[in-house]
């Protein structure tokens, strides 16, 4: 008898004749990544008058499952500049595999200048936008942090579709919903950029990590903060925890618990 999946409900092929598999034809285009199996959420970057802070959590999830906790989402490029991936972890690992031989290559270049963040930037956009082109599109929005060629602080992104965006603040992910709201608070416009210090935006990003981990079920407690700056370069600290949690708000959430609505 035939077992084969052609054939499940199907009447014998002696008596209807042969069964037409064309359908089954397996020459057609790949699509594996337009359909994200592992993925991390959101990574979230301010500016402020030296530098900028960016962090992301240390997540991967398999669909809805929290599968892998020790991701590391942020990578070092060199000594100005960190980029922060969010989407697809394969097209992340991909990507990460690029970026070290594109620094290798710079490292032992003969022209003996290094990319900067903005140049860096340039780079990704045209790698997205040509895979978008190909219809093959890297699953990825990429925050680039750091310094621009004039030492000043500099922060843009790039989706899948080759899209760049540039602000004070950015954030992918849940955290473009909810962290945004609050990091728009600290720093309004460019202009407030001079006036807030290291410390104002390291602890605006680190209330940011806490409330995506309570409103975004793909997050995790556990989570990598980078801060750039001309004087300390990329002081990337990894496997941070999150700090001061409080779930009394839950209580007053219809259907928390015990309660009766």
């Amino acid at each position: 008898m035939n077992h084969l999946p052609q054939a499940w409900g199907r009447p014998r092929d002696d008596i209807y004749g042969a069964y037409d598999a064309s359908y089954l034809q397996t020459n057609g285009p790949k699509t594996h990544t337009q359909s994200p199996i592992v993925t991390g959420t959101s990574v979230i970057a301010v500016k402020f008058k030296d530098g900028v802070v960016i962090a992301a959590d240390n997540l991967a999830s398999y669909g809805s499952l929290a599968r892998f906790t020790d991701v590391k989402r942020l990578r070092p490029f060199n000594s100005t500049t960190i980029i922060g991936v969010g989407g697809d972890v394969s097209d992340m690992q991909y990507i990460d595999r690029m970026l070290n031989s594109l620094d290798v290559k710079e490292n032992y270049g003969s022209a003996g200048h290094s990319l900067n963040a903005k140049n860096l930037h340039t780079y990704l956009s045209k790698v997205m936008y040509k895979r978008r082109s190909d219809v093959n599109p890297l699953w990825n929005q990429i925050l680039v942090a750091g310094l621009d060629g004039d030492g000043k602080p500099f922060l843009s992104s790039v989706d899948l579709l080759g899209t760049t965006f540039s602000s004070p603040t950015l954030a992918t992910g849940f955290g473009a919903h909810l962290a945004q709201p609050l990091l728009r608070k600290l720093v309004e416009d460019e202009s407030k950029v001079e006036t807030i210090t290291q410390e104002q935006a390291v602890a605006a990003v680190k209330e940011c990590m806490k409330v995506l981990f309570y409103r975004d079920a793909r997050s995790l407690d556990k989570y990598s903060i980078a801060v750039v700056t001309k004087e300390g370069g990329v002081n990337l600290k990894e496997d941070e925890q999150l700090e001061g949690q409080s779930w009394a708000f839950a209580e007053t959430i219809k259907g928390y618990g015990t309660q009766v609505v």
